[in-house]
């Protein structure tokens, strides 16, 4: 069931909500527990009904484990849940990649299993392992079945994330507040919805067909013109962008209406001035992750054992290629790598990762070097301004193999964004003329004002110049200020894109009547045309 699904949005999230306002009533917190549980378990089994006993075992399996370390913390139990887990997600999801790739390399003809792939496997997977992890170190424990349920399947967040910490959620499952409607929690979390929805289907949605001038043609091997590839590499950026940023809204959205309060997963990526800047930024707590369970422990055995040699460490003050590459490049390329492959099972995705890796590698090293030898290039402003231009073309490139079918189809789409394709083969006539006959800059300056041209330009525009989601409603004032951009000085240019006065004084009348617009013209919208898929619904 999809968000954007006209059953959801009149039929299934109105029931839901009703019942949770209705059974708060009796304050009893685990009444209302167990009618999320149910109303979660209904949502994930609306796609295929087969899927929920796996979900069911995997969080009963898990819950037993967790409680089993929670008393004896024995690494062989941790490794016995982890090894489950992964288990499961590599029959469901790697199995038939596996297989495909020891046939094209050995020709061993190993049979390929045609196995469909459960919704969230990749979330609620990484979910849990961190639960275990948590738990044997002590860090977590969970007594509750009920709670535990609840917080892995709780549907705003079950299908696509955000992957949700323990000490997050478990807490505020034991306040009774939190199971209590409040009338603030359900205006924010309808208008942050109400966001999301128009991001998904306004905006997201009609970016796809402007994707495809570049990705369908290349999918037939046949190579783009220079301009189709760049309008099509740069079009599914921005539908990514809106698609996961919708979705985000939504969840964080849906979560408030029930009472809990979920992490920020996104966080205005492409204002970052730098790779490292998006990754904090982009997938949030995907990105918390692959940092704490496994970069950082990478880096601490690394430094260790280079301690116990006598080696040098890496030191800010004097750089050396030796260490950088040991202590930052090599769990850099791992991390990167296990990224890669956990966003899916195809080579097109291990370059994506890759070519992460090597933006990071380059990133830090460059960093390093501006520290050693103390120089800038020029003014702040135009540094910055650079950096997020710099940033956002290569996160547009490797974007290109997250979206292609295979290494081959991205890399028909990088020869045209490169200039090896003839544009003319796209668009033979264009009002009345032949394409051959139109110089590069009338053939561009046509493309530009095209209506498709026109939506890109309006996206780029709202990414860049307009504060997002969270800071707009200040739902989480401790993270916007952490995580300070160049929103922060739009701001205060656009003081009026506040929510300030909807919770101070019941008041924004303005605000009120925009965000019912917006709510409006993406319901007609959601409710005319066939729903797609969020693109992070496939992990």
């Amino acid at each position: 069931m999809l968000f954007s699904e006209p059953v959801f949005l009149f039929a299934f999230l109105p029931i839901v909500l009703c019942g949770f306002l209705l059974i708060a009533r009796f304050r009893r917190p685990q009444w209302v527990m167990l009618w999320l549980i149910a109303a979660s378990f209904f949502f994930y089994g609306w796609w295929r009904v087969d899927f929920v006993p796996l979900l069911a075992i995997s969080i009963l399996v898990n819950y037993v484990i967790g409680l089993a370390l929670g008393r004896w913390p024995q690494r062989w139990l941790l490794i016995l849940g982890i090894s489950l887990n992964l288990a499961a997600l590599g029959w469901f999801k790697y199995a038939g990649f596996f297989a495909e790739a020891i046939n094209d390399l050995a020709g061993l003809g190993v049979p390929v299993p045609q196995i469909v792939l459960p919704l969230a496997i990749s979330f609620y997977t990484f979910q849990q392992i961190a639960f275990l992890v948590d738990a044997q170190a002590g860090a977590a424990r969970e007594i509750s079945l009920l709670r535990y349920t609840l917080f892995v399947s709780f549907f705003p967040q079950l299908i696509a994330g955000p992957i949700v910490h323990h000490r997050e959620i478990l807490q505020q499952f034991l306040n009774p507040k939190t199971f209590t409607p409040q009338t603030d929690n359900l205006i924010l979390g309808l208008t942050a919805f109400s966001i999301g929805l128009f991001k998904k289907v306004v905006i997201a949605d009609p970016l796809a067909p402007i994707a495809a001038l570049a990705f369908g043609p290349a999918a037939d091997g046949i190579t783009p013109g220079a301009i189709e590839a760049w309008l099509g590499a740069v079009a599914f950026s921005l539908q990514m962008y809106f698609d996961f940023s919708g979705y985000s809204d939504m969840a964080i959205g849906l979560g408030l209406m029930f009472g809990i309060r979920l992490p920020v997963n996104f966080f205005s990526p492409y204002k970052s001035c730098s790779i490292i800047e998006f990754w904090s930024r982009w997938h949030m707590t995907l990105t918390r992750f692959l940092t704490a369970y496994i970069y950082n422990p990478i880096v601490m055995s690394l430094t260790r054992r280079r301690v116990a040699a006598g080696k040098p460490l890496l030191r800010r003050s004097k750089p050396a290629f030796e260490p950088f590459v040991v202590l930052v490049a090599v769990p850099t390329f791992i991390t990167f790598f296990l990224s890669g492959i956990w966003h899916g099972a195809g080579w097109q995705f291990i370059a994506f990762g890759l070519l992460h890796a090597f933006y990071m590698i380059i990133n830090h090293g460059w960093r390093a070097l501006r520290q050693h030898w103390r120089f800038d290039l020029g003014p702040a402003w135009l540094g910055r301004i650079a950096g997020v231009g710099l940033t956002f073309l290569a996160v547009t490139l490797a974007l290109v193999f997250f979206k292609a079918n295979s290494l081959e189809h991205a890399y028909t789409v990088v020869r045209g964004m490169i200039g090896l394709g003839d544009y003319t083969q796209m668009m033979p006539t264009i009002g009345g003329r032949d394409a051959a006959e139109m110089s590069i800059l009338e053939y561009v300056l046509w493309r530009l004002a095209s209506p498709q041209g026109a939506l890109i330009a309006v996206s780029l525009g709202i990414v860049w110049l307009l504060p997002n989601t969270i800071q707009y409603l200040e739902i989480i004032p401790k993270a916007a200020a952490r995580l300070a951009s160049l929103a922060d000085t739009t701001r205060s240019l656009l003081p009026s894109l506040r929510w300030q006065t909807v919770l101070a004084a019941r008041g924004g009348l303005v605000e009120g009547g925009i965000i019912g617009a917006l709510l409006a013209i993406a319901l007609l919208r959601a409710a005319s045309v066939a729903p797609s898929e969020f693109l992070y619904f496939t992990f």
